[in-house]
């Protein structure tokens, strides 16, 4: 790794693992500034079924695409690399090392391969009609179509992620490519930045135990009355905002399609699902630094000694 790239530091690891509070040590302890890679708390309003940082729990440390868009706004990986790469000059220009959090390995993916984009980010037509499609017949008939050109991109593309279907099925109309083919390609290149990727995890039961009670705990904070007050201003299910986990759950509840306990159970099966679909992604990454809490006995001091030892090896800070 060439050491006059520029530093850059990734946690990521599933949903409710515990990465916001070992971000806010790290952040402390290496000079750092945090951006958010993930899909759901750039939006304002949507604080609880987000399980959002919140100002007060902060720390002082500043933190980026959190609370940024209103829910009609349109945030995607396209989006998400522009606002990054912008964020992450200016922490460079302040001496610091910024440190990318969250979830959603493509955002990740982006930034640390510098995947190009510009390819499919012109004509919007064939994309408008595929959505027409999705609205018409399905998300299962729209995934059955890509399963018939790029069968690869499947595996990795959950029939539900209509955005990701349609921009793989876009890809593959304008170029005749595949995009699981580009997306290998793009994998493979050198990263421009001198990177830690951490990825923390825990033993299975005991992440889907904490996936449990924190919809336990998001339910006594409110979230019914924080889905109810953004459907009253309008905000429906078409959106894709609203189609984040527990926010479509709670609007088919409230649009009488099913109980309040059957909501419930929905969002919390399909919240194990997506901590599954992380770790298969985070399994196929190179270089990945794997953080299993388990193994440091549920220690935070010894994961962040862990951290900064392996920062330090590799002339990050």
């Amino acid at each position: 790794m060439n050491k006059e790239n520029k530093p850059l530091i990734i946690l990521t690891g599933p949903t409710a693992v515990g990465k916001t509070a070992l971000s806010i040590r790290l952040a402390k302890v290496v000079n750092g500034e945090i951006i958010s890679a993930d899909s759901m708390q750039v939006y304002k309003m949507m604080d609880i079924g987000t399980a959002k940082i919140m100002p007060n729990e902060m720390q002082g440390v500043k933190h980026y695409l959190i609370d940024e868009l209103m829910p009609e706004e349109e945030f995607n990986v396209v989006k998400f690399k522009e606002l990054a790469l912008t964020y992450m000059e200016e922490i460079y220009a302040k001496g610091k090392i910024p440190i990318i959090v969250g979830g959603t390995g493509f955002y990740i993916q982006a930034i640390l391969n510098d995947i190009d984009f510009t390819e499919t980010a012109e004509d919007t037509s064939y994309r408008q009609y595929l959505q027409q499609m999705a609205d018409e017949k399905g998300a299962e008939f729209l995934y059955e179509l890509l399963r018939e050109v790029d069968e690869e991109a499947t595996k990795t593309i959950h029939q539900n992620n209509v955005k990701r279907v349609i921009r793989a099925l876009e890809y593959y109309h304008q170029t005749g490519n595949k995009i699981s083919e580009h997306n290998e390609e793009q994998k493979q290149k050198e990263s421009p930045y001198n990177f830690a990727y951490f990825v923390l995890n825990h033993e299975r039961s005991i992440l889907y135990d904490r996936i449990e009670k924190r919809i336990d705990t998001m339910l006594e904070q409110g979230l019914l009355d924080e889905v109810v007050s953004l459907y009253n201003k309008g905000y429906s299910k078409e959106l894709v905002s609203m189609q984040g986990l527990g926010y479509k759950e709670i609007l088919s509840y409230l649009e009488g399609e099913c109980t309040l306990e059957e909501a419930v159970y929905v969002l919390k099966r399909d919240t194990r699902h997506f901590a599954k679909r992380q770790l298969t992604w985070f399994k196929r990454e190179r270089d990945v630094i794997w953080l299993n809490k388990n193994e440091f006995n549920d220690n935070e001091d010894k994961i962040l000694e862990n951290m900064c030892s392996v920062l330090h090896e590799k002339n990050i800070i």
